[in-house]
């Protein structure tokens, strides 16, 4: 009887802790999922407020696919490329549908080619946030609207 009930509790404790794991792997990372140099290939990139910023060298975002990654691209040195480092929801759906992008810091020595060159950083969209309403990206102290989906 006594093995039983030992039994029963290791396999709640056990349910118990998959059920973490599985709720931990449903969110997105933070992270930056991928980045490269150049400019993200997005369809219908003037619909999606691409074009408009491109024009003046500022930073630009779009959503990628389904809406299910954010395409952050940021104007700088070739050689010290402007980089994205992780995504934070600032205001959910519903309350502003609001995002910060914090950035790689580089050393302040380092020694960078004065070109001007867009690089793209790619996140996973947060759970929080939604491409039906438009969607404010903070980055560099600007804001950036990226258009509903």
């Amino acid at each position: 009887m006594a093995t039983s009930v030992r039994l029963r509790r290791a396999g709640l404790a056990a349910a118990a802790l998959a059920s973490v794991f599985l709720l931990a792997a449903c969110a997105p990372p933070t992270r930056a999922a991928e980045n490269y140099p150049g400019e993200p290939v997005v369809e219908h990139a003037e619909e999606n407020g691409h074009e408009e910023e491109n024009a003046e060298g500022g930073p630009q975002a779009a959503w990628l696919g389904q809406g299910g990654q954010l395409a952050v691209t940021i104007w700088g040195s070739s050689t010290c490329p402007v980089v994205g480092e992780s995504i934070s929801v600032v205001e959910p759906a519903g309350e502003g549908n609001r995002v910060a992008i914090d950035l790689v810091e580089r050393p302040a020595d380092e020694m960078c080619t004065m070109d001007l060159v867009p690089h793209t950083t790619v996140f996973w969209t947060p759970m929080n946030v939604t491409t039906t309403e438009p969607l404010v990206v903070e980055v560099q102290d600007t804001e950036v609207t990226v258009p509903v989906k």
